[in-house]
């Protein structure tokens, strides 16, 4: 039974292990995307990613990076959107303004006399 016992505590990850006890918390709890990217590479080899990733769930995490993870809100969301508002698409904008918008009419002419 001491085996037994002795080979589950030996096996089990310390939180020298973990690269969230091992980086700094702030690159897990960022406002940048960039970070919470490489947040998410770190847990990647976690031996406790799914354990972590489950609690996280179970508590609905507000916001960071857990198991994996970014949560938002409670929620698990693909990617970070940096903040600030978001770029207008010149492309789309573009077309839309061309093809829905009646073309102007023309000037009448002036036939010599100045505007």
């Amino acid at each position: 039974m001491t085996d037994v016992m002795t080979r589950a505590v030996s096996t089990r990850p310390t939180t020298a292990m973990l690269p969230c006890q091992t980086e700094a918390a702030d690159l897990f709890f960022s406002e940048r995307p960039a970070d919470l990217e490489a947040a998410k590479v770190l847990c990647a080899d976690c031996p406790l990613r799914r354990e972590c990733l489950e609690g996280a769930v179970a508590r609905s995490e507000p916001w960071g990076v857990w198991g994996g993870a970014i949560f938002q809100a409670g929620e698990i969301i693909a990617v970070k959107r940096p903040r600030g508002r978001p770029r207008k698409n010149t492309e789309i904008t573009a077309t839309a303004t061309s093809s829905s918008a009646p073309a102007p009419a023309a000037a009448p002419a002036l036939h010599g006399r100045a505007a």
